[in-house]
């Protein structure tokens, strides 16, 4: 799975910035920035940031004082992340790998992470490392999706990319959307140590004015375009264009709106 992080390069960062953030993300960060900014932390930890919208309403929820740095393992993705910050604003960002965190034991005592934890590939090592790098007292905030039967868009760019390769369709998607076991999750936060765990199933609900757009961040802005690529398809424009149409389809051609769904997670370091 680490290789499917390591390939959020080349034109993906851009396109998943304009495609996907604003219909997927957005809402999800101000909800997890709210929760993390809510103990008004001192220090604070982002990991998997991407291109820095969880780390921009973290910024605009938490006190001047407050020290946030956001990391990701892909330095692609936090160079678009700098551009939404002015040089005098208090945040600095890091390439980190979230199953070997480079910081001290202790050092934060808030740590964030908004759909990442789906694609690390060893995902009890990076609760271990939260658990680590967070002091007594600290908190963990972090949020999955749902199930493709609670995110429509992703089954249905799931089963439209797939259409076009047959026993060779692209598996991507199945990642990010495949690890929602509640139990599995608690499971591991409490081998690596965490306590007083809270979850909370949130949906959403989010027009989508441009459904071309938002087909470009699900094709485009993600590493299932290595995938197409691969399979021999010149023109991912094509499979962009079928994407786009089924997303008219299952929720209107003119403003449309879908539900998403999320899971989210607070665990605690006594």
């Amino acid at each position: 799975m680490i290789k499917q992080a390591v390939r959020f390069v080349g034109a993906i960062p851009a396109n998943y910035d304009s495609g996907l953030v604003p219909h997927l993300f957005a809402d999800y960060a101000v909800d997890l920035a709210r929760r993390a900014a809510a103990a008004k932390p001192s220090r604070v930890l982002e990991i998997a940031a991407g291109t820095g919208i969880v780390t921009r309403m973290l910024r605009d929820a938490l006190p001047d004082s407050t020290y946030l740095l956001a990391s990701d393992l892909n330095p692609p993705m936090l160079e678009i992340a700098r551009q939404k910050f002015r040089a005098d604003e208090r945040v600095e960002f890091q390439p980190a790998d979230a199953t070997a965190l480079p910081f001290d034991d202790g050092a934060f005592d808030t740590l964030v992470c908004q759909f990442g934890v789906m694609f690390f590939p060893d995902k009890d090592k990076s609760y271990r490392e939260a658990y680590r790098v967070l002091s007594r007292g600290g908190l963990y905030h972090f949020n999955v999706w749902d199930s493709f039967d609670f995110n429509p868009f992703a089954r249905i760019s799931h089963e439209i990319v797939g259409g076009f390769f047959g026993q060779q369709a692209p598996s991507f998607f199945t990642v990010p959307f495949g690890y929602h076991r509640i139990d599995t999750i608690k499971a591991s936060l409490l081998g690596a140590g965490f306590e007083d765990i809270s979850v909370h199933v949130l949906r959403i609900d989010t027009p989508i004015p441009e459904a071309r757009q938002f087909a470009e961040g699900l094709v485009l802005g993600t590493p299932i375009i290595a995938e197409i690529s691969a399979r021999g398809i010149t023109d991912p424009n094509v499979i962009v264009v079928a994407v786009t149409a089924a997303l008219h389809r299952a929720f209107g051609k003119a403003a449309g709106c879908m539900s998403s769904q999320a899971i989210v997670f607070c665990a605690l370091k006594r």
